[in-house]
Protein backbone atom coordinates (compact mmCIF):
# COMPACT_ATOMS: atom_id res chain seq x y z
CA UNK A 1 0.00 0.00 0.00
CA UNK A 2 1.50 3.43 -0.93
CA UNK A 3 2.13 6.03 1.95
CA UNK A 4 1.09 9.17 1.72
CA UNK A 5 2.84 12.09 3.96
CA UNK A 6 1.06 15.57 3.53
CA UNK A 7 3.40 18.70 4.48
CA UNK A 8 1.69 21.95 5.65
CA UNK A 9 2.45 24.94 6.66
CA UNK A 10 1.71 28.22 9.13
CA UNK A 11 2.23 31.19 10.86
CA UNK A 12 3.98 32.90 7.86
CA UNK A 13 5.01 31.71 3.92
CA UNK A 14 8.63 31.01 2.62
CA UNK A 15 9.15 28.84 5.49
CA UNK A 16 10.98 25.98 3.23
CA UNK A 17 8.06 23.58 2.60
CA UNK A 18 9.62 22.65 -0.60
CA UNK A 19 12.94 22.18 0.90
CA UNK A 20 11.90 20.38 3.91
CA UNK A 21 9.64 18.54 1.76
CA UNK A 22 12.53 17.37 -0.90
CA UNK A 23 14.66 16.61 2.16
CA UNK A 24 12.65 14.08 3.43
CA UNK A 25 12.26 12.60 -0.14
CA UNK A 26 15.68 12.42 -0.47
CA UNK A 27 16.03 10.51 3.15
CA UNK A 28 13.50 7.58 2.39
CA UNK A 29 15.03 7.30 -0.82
CA UNK A 30 18.61 7.21 1.07
CA UNK A 31 16.64 4.30 2.56
CA UNK A 32 15.75 2.43 -0.55
CA UNK A 33 12.08 3.86 -0.54
CA UNK A 34 10.76 4.61 -4.11
CA UNK A 35 8.94 8.37 -3.37
CA UNK A 36 7.19 10.70 -6.01
CA UNK A 37 6.67 14.11 -5.02
CA UNK A 38 3.40 16.91 -5.54
CA UNK A 39 3.19 20.64 -5.00
CA UNK A 40 -0.37 21.48 -4.52
CA UNK A 41 -0.51 25.72 -5.04
CA UNK A 42 -3.45 27.51 -4.18
CA UNK A 43 -3.37 30.64 -6.66
CA UNK A 44 -5.81 30.51 -9.46
CA UNK A 45 -3.62 30.88 -12.06
CA UNK A 46 -3.84 28.23 -13.96
CA UNK A 47 0.25 27.37 -13.90
CA UNK A 48 2.80 29.99 -13.29
CA UNK A 49 3.90 30.11 -16.73
CA UNK A 50 2.39 33.82 -16.99
CA UNK A 51 2.94 35.70 -13.34
CA UNK A 52 6.02 37.78 -12.78
CA UNK A 53 8.77 36.27 -11.47
CA UNK A 54 9.04 39.22 -8.63
CA UNK A 55 5.92 37.76 -7.11
CA UNK A 56 6.29 34.07 -8.23
CA UNK A 57 10.23 33.40 -8.87
CA UNK A 58 11.32 31.31 -11.90
CA UNK A 59 8.44 29.09 -13.10
CA UNK A 60 10.41 25.24 -13.41
CA UNK A 61 9.84 23.30 -16.56
CA UNK A 62 9.53 19.59 -16.66
CA UNK A 63 10.73 17.42 -19.60
CA UNK A 64 6.59 17.00 -20.37
CA UNK A 65 6.49 20.87 -21.06
CA UNK A 66 4.65 21.61 -17.97
CA UNK A 67 5.71 24.85 -16.62
CA UNK A 68 5.67 24.21 -12.42
CA UNK A 69 5.79 25.59 -9.03
CA UNK A 70 9.86 26.63 -8.63
CA UNK A 71 9.83 23.92 -5.44
CA UNK A 72 9.69 21.43 -8.20
CA UNK A 73 13.85 22.43 -8.94
CA UNK A 74 13.98 21.59 -5.22
CA UNK A 75 12.35 17.96 -5.73
CA UNK A 76 14.20 17.17 -8.84
CA UNK A 77 17.48 18.32 -7.58
CA UNK A 78 17.03 16.34 -4.23
CA UNK A 79 15.18 12.96 -5.68
CA UNK A 80 15.22 11.04 -8.16
CA UNK A 81 11.78 10.20 -9.13
CA UNK A 82 10.10 11.47 -12.28
CA UNK A 83 8.21 14.62 -11.99
CA UNK A 84 5.27 14.84 -14.47
CA UNK A 85 2.63 17.46 -15.43
CA UNK A 86 0.43 15.13 -12.33
CA UNK A 87 3.45 16.72 -9.81
CA UNK A 88 1.83 20.66 -9.29
CA UNK A 89 -1.77 20.95 -9.78
CA UNK A 90 -3.11 24.87 -8.64
CA UNK A 91 -6.45 25.95 -7.83
CA UNK A 92 -6.92 27.40 -11.59
CA UNK A 93 -6.05 23.72 -12.86
CA UNK A 94 -8.53 22.15 -10.20
CA UNK A 95 -11.44 24.38 -11.23
CA UNK A 96 -10.72 24.13 -14.57
CA UNK A 97 -11.28 20.23 -14.22
CA UNK A 98 -14.28 20.64 -12.33
CA UNK A 99 -15.94 23.36 -14.80
CA UNK A 100 -15.17 20.73 -17.62
CA UNK A 101 -17.12 17.83 -16.57
CA UNK A 102 -19.65 19.58 -15.72
CA UNK A 103 -20.52 21.31 -19.37
CA UNK A 104 -19.68 17.52 -20.83
CA UNK A 105 -22.82 16.24 -18.20
CA UNK A 106 -20.49 14.05 -16.16
CA UNK A 107 -22.36 15.52 -12.51
CA UNK A 108 -26.20 14.15 -14.02
CA UNK A 109 -26.88 17.75 -13.43
CA UNK A 110 -25.89 18.05 -9.54
CA UNK A 111 -25.48 21.23 -8.14
CA UNK A 112 -21.40 21.55 -8.49
CA UNK A 113 -19.69 22.67 -5.25
CA UNK A 114 -16.26 22.86 -3.13
CA UNK A 115 -17.51 19.98 -1.42
CA UNK A 116 -17.30 17.32 -2.62
CA UNK A 117 -16.60 17.83 -6.31
CA UNK A 118 -13.58 20.51 -5.64
CA UNK A 119 -12.44 18.13 -2.58
CA UNK A 120 -12.46 15.18 -4.69
CA UNK A 121 -11.12 16.21 -7.88
CA UNK A 122 -8.02 17.25 -5.45
CA UNK A 123 -8.01 13.81 -3.44
CA UNK A 124 -7.99 12.07 -7.29
CA UNK A 125 -4.71 14.00 -8.51
CA UNK A 126 -3.24 12.50 -5.49
CA UNK A 127 -4.57 9.52 -5.61
CA UNK A 128 -3.14 9.40 -9.51
CA UNK A 129 0.38 9.76 -8.27
CA UNK A 130 0.22 7.23 -5.73
CA UNK A 131 -1.22 5.00 -8.25
CA UNK A 132 2.12 5.09 -10.02
CA UNK A 133 3.93 2.60 -8.28
CA UNK A 134 6.13 4.60 -5.73
CA UNK A 135 6.35 3.46 -1.77
CA UNK A 136 5.66 7.07 -0.69
CA UNK A 137 3.85 9.91 -2.09
CA UNK A 138 5.30 13.37 -0.50
CA UNK A 139 2.36 16.48 -1.32
CA UNK A 140 3.40 19.84 -0.16
CA UNK A 141 0.24 21.98 0.67
CA UNK A 142 1.31 25.48 -0.63
CA UNK A 143 -0.11 29.08 1.48
CA UNK A 144 -0.37 28.92 5.04
CA UNK A 145 -3.32 27.03 7.45
CA UNK A 146 -5.80 30.21 7.56
CA UNK A 147 -5.44 31.31 4.10
CA UNK A 148 -9.08 31.23 2.23
CA UNK A 149 -7.33 29.67 -0.56
CA UNK A 150 -6.12 26.70 0.80
CA UNK A 151 -8.52 25.98 2.68
CA UNK A 152 -10.04 23.08 -0.61
CA UNK A 153 -6.60 21.94 -0.83
CA UNK A 154 -6.99 21.25 3.51
CA UNK A 155 -9.94 20.06 3.35
CA UNK A 156 -9.13 17.41 0.94
CA UNK A 157 -6.05 15.73 3.01
CA UNK A 158 -8.70 15.97 5.80
CA UNK A 159 -11.06 13.38 3.97
CA UNK A 160 -7.92 11.81 1.90
CA UNK A 161 -7.29 9.07 4.96
CA UNK A 162 -11.15 8.29 5.16
CA UNK A 163 -9.97 6.64 1.98
CA UNK A 164 -7.03 5.10 2.31
CA UNK A 165 -6.92 4.38 5.41
CA UNK A 166 -5.33 6.57 8.54
CA UNK A 167 -2.29 3.85 9.19
CA UNK A 168 -0.98 5.15 5.54
CA UNK A 169 -1.09 8.58 6.12
CA UNK A 170 1.54 11.21 8.38
CA UNK A 171 0.79 14.97 8.55
CA UNK A 172 3.55 17.10 8.99
CA UNK A 173 3.61 20.92 9.99
CA UNK A 174 5.86 23.12 9.24
CA UNK A 175 5.78 26.48 11.39
CA UNK A 176 7.79 28.96 12.51
CA UNK A 177 9.01 29.55 16.70
CA UNK A 178 9.85 33.31 16.18
CA UNK A 179 13.08 34.57 18.28
CA UNK A 180 12.03 38.33 20.00
CA UNK A 181 15.77 40.24 19.98
CA UNK A 182 14.46 42.69 22.52
CA UNK A 183 12.76 40.09 25.08
CA UNK A 184 16.08 37.15 24.68
CA UNK A 185 13.43 35.03 23.75
CA UNK A 186 12.01 32.47 21.89
CA UNK A 187 7.99 32.58 21.47
CA UNK A 188 5.74 29.58 21.16
CA UNK A 189 2.62 31.45 20.81
CA UNK A 190 2.16 31.25 17.09
CA UNK A 191 2.97 28.03 16.66
CA UNK A 192 0.57 27.01 18.87
CA UNK A 193 -2.49 28.90 17.02
CA UNK A 194 -1.07 27.42 13.42
CA UNK A 195 -1.67 24.28 14.65
CA UNK A 196 -5.01 25.16 16.63
CA UNK A 197 -6.05 26.55 13.38
CA UNK A 198 -5.17 22.92 11.41
CA UNK A 199 -6.90 21.11 14.36
CA UNK A 200 -10.15 23.45 13.81
CA UNK A 201 -10.04 22.24 10.43
CA UNK A 202 -9.70 18.32 11.57
CA UNK A 203 -6.14 17.76 11.01
CA UNK A 204 -4.00 16.84 14.01
CA UNK A 205 -0.32 17.04 12.98
CA UNK A 206 2.01 13.78 13.26
CA UNK A 207 5.22 15.31 13.45
CA UNK A 208 5.78 19.44 13.96
CA UNK A 209 8.98 20.80 12.53
CA UNK A 210 9.90 23.90 13.69
CA UNK A 211 11.92 26.89 11.88
CA UNK A 212 13.87 28.87 14.20
CA UNK A 213 17.21 31.10 14.19
CA UNK A 214 17.57 29.80 17.68
CA UNK A 215 17.95 26.18 19.66
CA UNK A 216 14.39 25.67 21.08
CA UNK A 217 15.03 23.79 24.57
CA UNK A 218 13.81 21.08 25.98
CA UNK A 219 11.28 22.90 28.32
CA UNK A 220 10.29 24.57 24.76
CA UNK A 221 9.58 21.63 22.77
CA UNK A 222 7.73 20.20 26.02
CA UNK A 223 5.60 23.10 25.65
CA UNK A 224 5.00 23.07 22.44
CA UNK A 225 3.96 19.42 22.34
CA UNK A 226 1.94 19.34 24.85
CA UNK A 227 -0.18 22.43 23.33
CA UNK A 228 -0.34 21.13 20.26
CA UNK A 229 -1.04 17.43 21.13
CA UNK A 230 2.40 15.66 19.93
CA UNK A 231 4.69 13.67 22.12
CA UNK A 232 8.17 15.88 22.84
CA UNK A 233 9.98 13.63 19.92
CA UNK A 234 7.29 14.58 17.63
CA UNK A 235 8.46 18.07 17.51
CA UNK A 236 11.89 18.33 15.80
CA UNK A 237 13.64 21.48 15.42
CA UNK A 238 15.16 23.03 12.25
CA UNK A 239 17.33 25.53 12.26
CA UNK A 240 18.22 28.63 9.78
CA UNK A 241 21.61 27.04 7.56
CA UNK A 242 24.12 29.87 6.70
CA UNK A 243 26.26 27.58 4.86
CA UNK A 244 24.32 25.06 2.28
CA UNK A 245 20.73 24.00 1.86
CA UNK A 246 22.32 20.35 1.37
CA UNK A 247 23.17 20.41 5.58
CA UNK A 248 18.74 20.42 6.01
CA UNK A 249 18.35 16.67 5.45
CA UNK A 250 21.28 15.70 7.60
CA UNK A 251 19.72 17.74 10.17
CA UNK A 252 16.50 16.07 10.08
CA UNK A 253 18.51 13.25 10.57
CA UNK A 254 20.33 14.23 13.77
CA UNK A 255 16.60 15.15 15.03
CA UNK A 256 15.63 11.64 14.12
CA UNK A 257 12.32 12.68 12.04
CA UNK A 258 13.02 9.66 9.17
CA UNK A 259 13.42 6.97 11.95
CA UNK A 260 9.73 8.71 13.02
CA UNK A 261 8.34 8.51 9.76
CA UNK A 262 9.06 4.64 9.14
CA UNK A 263 7.91 3.80 12.32
CA UNK A 264 4.47 6.06 11.99
CA UNK A 265 4.34 4.65 8.39
CA UNK A 266 5.71 1.10 8.71
CA UNK A 267 7.94 1.61 6.04
CA UNK A 268 11.16 -0.73 5.78
CA UNK A 269 13.69 0.70 8.57
CA UNK A 270 16.78 -0.11 6.87
CA UNK A 271 19.97 3.03 8.03
CA UNK A 272 19.85 5.92 5.30
CA UNK A 273 23.09 5.92 2.71
CA UNK A 274 24.36 9.51 3.60
CA UNK A 275 27.36 8.81 1.97
CA UNK A 276 26.44 11.24 -1.82
CA UNK A 277 25.28 14.24 0.86
CA UNK A 278 28.06 13.90 2.92
CA UNK A 279 30.79 13.94 0.17
CA UNK A 280 28.64 17.17 -1.36
CA UNK A 281 29.61 18.93 1.93
CA UNK A 282 33.14 18.11 2.28
CA UNK A 283 33.59 19.79 -0.91
CA UNK A 284 31.71 22.99 0.10
CA UNK A 285 33.65 23.28 3.08
CA UNK A 286 37.08 22.41 1.49
CA UNK A 287 37.62 24.56 -1.85
CA UNK A 288 40.52 24.18 -3.43
CA UNK A 289 39.69 27.61 -5.93
CA UNK A 290 37.58 30.44 -5.01
CA UNK A 291 36.08 32.21 -8.26
CA UNK A 292 33.53 35.07 -8.58
CA UNK A 293 30.62 35.13 -11.18
CA UNK A 294 28.45 37.72 -12.63
CA UNK A 295 24.51 36.86 -13.17
CA UNK A 296 23.74 39.64 -15.70
CA UNK A 297 20.30 39.47 -15.49
CA UNK A 298 16.61 41.73 -15.34
CA UNK A 299 15.54 39.97 -12.12
CA UNK A 300 19.06 39.43 -10.64
CA UNK A 301 18.12 41.52 -7.39
CA UNK A 302 15.36 38.62 -6.58
CA UNK A 303 17.25 35.90 -5.84
CA UNK A 304 14.29 32.94 -6.22
CA UNK A 305 13.89 34.52 -10.62
CA UNK A 306 17.29 32.73 -11.22
CA UNK A 307 16.87 30.00 -8.33
CA UNK A 308 17.87 27.14 -10.86
CA UNK A 309 20.84 28.89 -12.27
CA UNK A 310 22.27 29.97 -8.45
CA UNK A 311 22.22 26.20 -7.54
CA UNK A 312 23.60 24.88 -11.15
CA UNK A 313 26.36 27.36 -10.14
CA UNK A 314 27.04 25.64 -7.38
CA UNK A 315 26.73 22.08 -8.70
CA UNK A 316 29.38 22.86 -10.96
CA UNK A 317 31.49 24.49 -8.23
CA UNK A 318 30.85 21.13 -5.81
CA UNK A 319 32.45 19.17 -9.43
CA UNK A 320 35.41 21.66 -9.69
CA UNK A 321 36.28 22.31 -5.84
CA UNK A 322 35.58 25.52 -6.52
CA UNK A 323 33.89 27.98 -4.01
CA UNK A 324 31.56 30.69 -6.21
CA UNK A 325 31.12 33.86 -5.71
CA UNK A 326 28.01 35.46 -7.29
CA UNK A 327 27.47 38.56 -7.96
CA UNK A 328 23.84 39.96 -9.18
CA UNK A 329 24.06 42.33 -11.69
CA UNK A 330 21.15 44.33 -13.08
CA UNK A 331 21.23 44.81 -16.83
CA UNK A 332 19.59 48.09 -16.36
CA UNK A 333 22.23 49.26 -14.43
CA UNK A 334 24.90 48.15 -16.87
CA UNK A 335 23.28 49.89 -19.46
CA UNK A 336 23.24 53.27 -16.76
CA UNK A 337 27.14 52.82 -15.32
CA UNK A 338 28.60 50.95 -18.18
CA UNK A 339 30.06 47.43 -18.05
CA UNK A 340 33.63 48.65 -17.26
CA UNK A 341 32.34 50.18 -13.84
CA UNK A 342 30.15 47.29 -13.13
CA UNK A 343 32.00 43.45 -14.94
CA UNK A 344 35.64 44.37 -14.30
CA UNK A 345 37.44 41.60 -11.89
CA UNK A 346 34.73 38.55 -12.57
CA UNK A 347 36.12 35.33 -13.56
CA UNK A 348 33.08 34.68 -15.65
CA UNK A 349 29.65 36.48 -16.91
CA UNK A 350 26.47 34.60 -17.53
CA UNK A 351 23.35 35.78 -19.09
CA UNK A 352 20.52 34.06 -18.07
CA UNK A 353 16.94 34.40 -19.42
CA UNK A 354 13.92 36.59 -19.59
CA UNK A 355 10.75 38.63 -21.43
CA UNK A 356 10.58 41.80 -22.31
CA UNK A 357 12.56 44.73 -23.21
CA UNK A 358 13.63 46.62 -20.27
CA UNK A 359 17.23 45.92 -19.45
CA UNK A 360 17.94 44.45 -22.85
CA UNK A 361 20.89 46.47 -23.63
CA UNK A 362 22.45 46.40 -20.54
CA UNK A 363 22.61 42.19 -21.68
CA UNK A 364 23.63 43.08 -25.26
CA UNK A 365 26.47 45.70 -23.40
CA UNK A 366 27.70 43.09 -20.72
CA UNK A 367 28.14 40.36 -23.91
CA UNK A 368 30.48 42.76 -25.51
CA UNK A 369 32.68 43.63 -22.82
CA UNK A 370 32.88 39.47 -22.06
CA UNK A 371 33.64 38.64 -25.84
CA UNK A 372 36.30 41.87 -26.11
CA UNK A 373 38.01 41.29 -22.98
CA UNK A 374 38.17 37.28 -23.22
CA UNK A 375 36.08 36.68 -20.04
CA UNK A 376 34.27 33.33 -20.19
CA UNK A 377 30.79 34.10 -21.16
CA UNK A 378 27.75 31.42 -20.82
CA UNK A 379 24.27 32.66 -22.18
CA UNK A 380 21.08 31.01 -21.71
CA UNK A 381 17.74 31.54 -23.81
CA UNK A 382 17.47 35.28 -24.04
CA UNK A 383 21.03 35.12 -23.17
CA UNK A 384 21.64 33.62 -26.00
CA UNK A 385 19.51 35.55 -27.80
CA UNK A 386 21.47 38.98 -26.93
CA UNK A 387 24.68 36.78 -27.98
CA UNK A 388 23.58 37.10 -31.27
CA UNK A 389 22.57 40.42 -31.38
CA UNK A 390 25.66 41.85 -30.21
CA UNK A 391 27.47 39.72 -32.80
CA UNK A 392 25.42 40.89 -35.63
CA UNK A 393 26.22 44.62 -34.60
CA UNK A 394 29.66 44.71 -33.41
CA UNK A 395 31.24 41.60 -35.76
CA UNK A 396 29.46 41.71 -38.54
CA UNK A 397 28.05 45.35 -38.28
CA UNK A 398 25.03 44.75 -38.98
CA UNK A 399 23.98 48.84 -37.76
CA UNK A 400 20.30 48.02 -35.90
CA UNK A 401 20.35 44.43 -35.27
CA UNK A 402 17.23 43.10 -32.77
CA UNK A 403 14.89 40.92 -32.17
CA UNK A 404 11.43 41.25 -33.56
CA UNK A 405 10.58 40.66 -29.83
CA UNK A 406 11.69 44.16 -28.88
CA UNK A 407 11.99 46.02 -32.51
CA UNK A 408 9.20 44.73 -35.27
CA UNK A 409 11.01 47.16 -37.75
CA UNK A 410 14.38 45.85 -37.10
CA UNK A 411 16.66 46.22 -40.54
CA UNK A 412 18.22 42.85 -39.56
CA UNK A 413 15.86 40.82 -37.76
CA UNK A 414 18.34 37.89 -36.45
CA UNK A 415 15.85 37.10 -33.89
CA UNK A 416 12.43 35.93 -34.69
CA UNK A 417 9.90 34.61 -33.91
CA UNK A 418 9.13 31.27 -34.27
CA UNK A 419 7.17 29.61 -36.93
CA UNK A 420 4.61 27.75 -35.05
CA UNK A 421 4.14 30.87 -32.88
CA UNK A 422 2.73 32.99 -35.19
CA UNK A 423 -1.03 31.95 -35.08
CA UNK A 424 -0.80 31.80 -31.05
CA UNK A 425 -2.93 34.19 -28.75
CA UNK A 426 -3.19 32.81 -25.85
CA UNK A 427 0.09 33.22 -23.45
CA UNK A 428 -0.20 30.40 -20.99
CA UNK A 429 1.38 27.17 -21.96
CA UNK A 430 1.76 28.00 -25.74
CA UNK A 431 5.48 28.49 -25.93
CA UNK A 432 8.18 25.80 -27.57
CA UNK A 433 8.24 23.91 -23.85
CA UNK A 434 9.50 20.96 -22.42
CA UNK A 435 12.73 18.61 -23.41
CA UNK A 436 13.54 18.60 -26.79
CA UNK A 437 16.35 17.16 -28.69
CA UNK A 438 19.30 18.21 -30.19
CA UNK A 439 22.84 17.32 -32.50
CA UNK A 440 25.95 18.91 -31.37
CA UNK A 441 28.66 19.17 -33.88
CA UNK A 442 32.06 17.42 -33.27
CA UNK A 443 34.93 19.13 -31.78
CA UNK A 444 33.09 22.17 -30.39
CA UNK A 445 33.04 22.89 -27.08
CA UNK A 446 29.64 21.93 -26.27
CA UNK A 447 30.48 18.56 -27.61
CA UNK A 448 33.23 18.42 -25.62
CA UNK A 449 30.88 19.38 -22.32
CA UNK A 450 28.39 16.58 -22.88
CA UNK A 451 30.64 13.66 -24.27
CA UNK A 452 28.11 12.87 -26.89
CA UNK A 453 26.56 14.23 -30.57
CA UNK A 454 22.70 13.69 -29.21
CA UNK A 455 21.76 15.50 -25.98
CA UNK A 456 18.06 16.48 -24.64
CA UNK A 457 17.72 19.96 -22.88
CA UNK A 458 14.45 21.82 -21.87
CA UNK A 459 13.23 24.58 -23.53
CA UNK A 460 11.14 27.79 -23.04
CA UNK A 461 11.06 30.46 -25.76
CA UNK A 462 8.81 31.94 -28.62
CA UNK A 463 11.85 33.35 -29.83
CA UNK A 464 14.56 31.60 -32.50
CA UNK A 465 17.70 32.17 -34.73
CA UNK A 466 16.89 34.11 -37.62
CA UNK A 467 18.12 31.50 -40.42
CA UNK A 468 18.42 34.22 -43.04
CA UNK A 469 21.97 34.97 -41.56
CA UNK A 470 23.03 32.10 -40.75
CA UNK A 471 25.98 32.69 -43.55
CA UNK A 472 26.84 35.86 -42.61
CA UNK A 473 27.28 34.93 -38.87
CA UNK A 474 29.44 31.52 -39.98
CA UNK A 475 31.31 34.05 -42.45
CA UNK A 476 32.28 35.91 -39.25
CA UNK A 477 33.45 33.44 -36.92
CA UNK A 478 30.82 32.08 -34.72
CA UNK A 479 29.57 28.63 -35.00
CA UNK A 480 26.06 27.15 -34.51
CA UNK A 481 27.33 24.11 -32.24
CA UNK A 482 24.02 22.29 -31.64
CA UNK A 483 21.19 22.72 -33.69
CA UNK A 484 17.54 20.35 -34.04
CA UNK A 485 17.91 16.81 -35.64
CA UNK A 486 16.99 18.14 -38.88
CA UNK A 487 19.04 21.43 -38.83
CA UNK A 488 16.36 23.76 -38.45
CA UNK A 489 16.94 25.24 -35.23
CA UNK A 490 19.60 26.82 -33.89
CA UNK A 491 20.12 25.79 -30.32
CA UNK A 492 23.77 26.23 -29.37
CA UNK A 493 26.31 29.04 -31.09
CA UNK A 494 29.97 29.54 -29.97
CA UNK A 495 32.72 31.84 -30.42
CA UNK A 496 36.35 29.18 -31.05
CA UNK A 497 38.46 32.01 -30.84
CA UNK A 498 37.31 32.92 -27.37
CA UNK A 499 38.54 31.52 -24.40
CA UNK A 500 35.40 30.34 -23.97
CA UNK A 501 31.57 31.70 -25.67
CA UNK A 502 28.78 29.47 -25.17
CA UNK A 503 24.97 30.61 -25.48
CA UNK A 504 22.08 27.77 -25.35
CA UNK A 505 18.70 28.62 -26.57
CA UNK A 506 17.07 26.13 -23.81
CA UNK A 507 17.62 25.83 -19.66
CA UNK A 508 20.50 23.53 -18.92
CA UNK A 509 19.84 24.82 -15.60
CA UNK A 510 16.90 22.31 -15.18
CA UNK A 511 19.12 19.44 -15.36
CA UNK A 512 21.83 20.22 -12.47
CA UNK A 513 22.28 18.16 -9.59
CA UNK A 514 24.28 18.32 -6.66
CA UNK A 515 25.68 15.13 -7.73
CA UNK A 516 25.91 15.71 -11.02
CA UNK A 517 26.47 19.24 -12.58
CA UNK A 518 24.71 20.10 -15.91
CA UNK A 519 27.77 19.73 -18.70
CA UNK A 520 28.13 23.16 -19.90
CA UNK A 521 27.67 24.96 -16.38
CA UNK A 522 30.81 22.72 -15.28
CA UNK A 523 32.76 23.65 -18.48
CA UNK A 524 31.87 27.37 -18.10
CA UNK A 525 33.05 27.05 -14.56
CA UNK A 526 35.98 25.19 -15.11
CA UNK A 527 36.89 28.03 -17.74
CA UNK A 528 36.28 30.56 -14.76
CA UNK A 529 38.74 28.64 -12.65
CA UNK A 530 41.26 28.62 -15.50
CA UNK A 531 40.85 32.59 -16.07
CA UNK A 532 41.15 33.36 -12.78
CA UNK A 533 44.30 31.14 -12.37
CA UNK A 534 45.91 32.35 -14.70
CA UNK A 535 45.06 36.23 -13.71
CA UNK A 536 46.24 35.30 -10.42
CA UNK A 537 49.63 33.42 -11.47
CA UNK A 538 50.51 36.82 -13.32
CA UNK A 539 49.93 38.95 -10.60
CA UNK A 540 51.66 36.62 -8.24
CA UNK A 541 54.87 36.81 -11.18
CA UNK A 542 54.52 40.80 -10.85
CA UNK A 543 55.09 40.87 -7.30
CA UNK A 544 58.36 38.74 -6.82
CA UNK A 545 61.82 40.44 -7.33
CA UNK A 546 63.04 40.74 -10.62
CA UNK A 547 65.50 38.03 -10.28
CA UNK A 548 63.19 35.46 -9.18
CA UNK A 549 60.23 36.22 -11.82
CA UNK A 550 60.36 33.35 -14.78
CA UNK A 551 61.96 34.14 -17.78
CA UNK A 552 59.72 35.40 -21.02
CA UNK A 553 60.93 34.13 -23.82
Amino acid sequence: MTKYIFVTGGVVSSLGKGLTSASIGMLLESRGLKVRMQKLDPYINVDPGTMSPYQHGEVYVLDDGSETDLDLGHYERFTNGPLTRDSNYTTGQIYLRVIEKERQGAFLGKTVQVVPHITDEIKSVIKKVGDSGADVVITEIGGTVGDIESLPFLEAIRQFPLMVGRENCLFIHLTLVPYLKAAGELKTKPTQHSVGQLRQIGIQPDILICRSEQPISREERDKIALFCNLKPEAVIEERDKDFSIYEVPLSLVDHGLDEQICNRLDLPSQSPELGPLNEILHRLRNPQHEISIAVVGKYAEHKDAYKSIYEALDHAGIHHRAQIRVGRILSSDVEREGPECLLSGYDGILIPGGFGERGIEGKVEAIRYAREKGIPLFGICLGMQCAVIEFARNVIGLEGAHSTEFDKDTPHPVICLLDEQREITQMGGTMRLGAQPARLVPGTRAHTAYGTEQIEERHRHRYEFNNVYRQQFEAHGMVFSGTSPDGGLVEIVEIPQHPWFVAVQFHPEFKSKPTKAQPLFAAFVEAAVARHNRRSGKAIAEDQPADQQPVRR
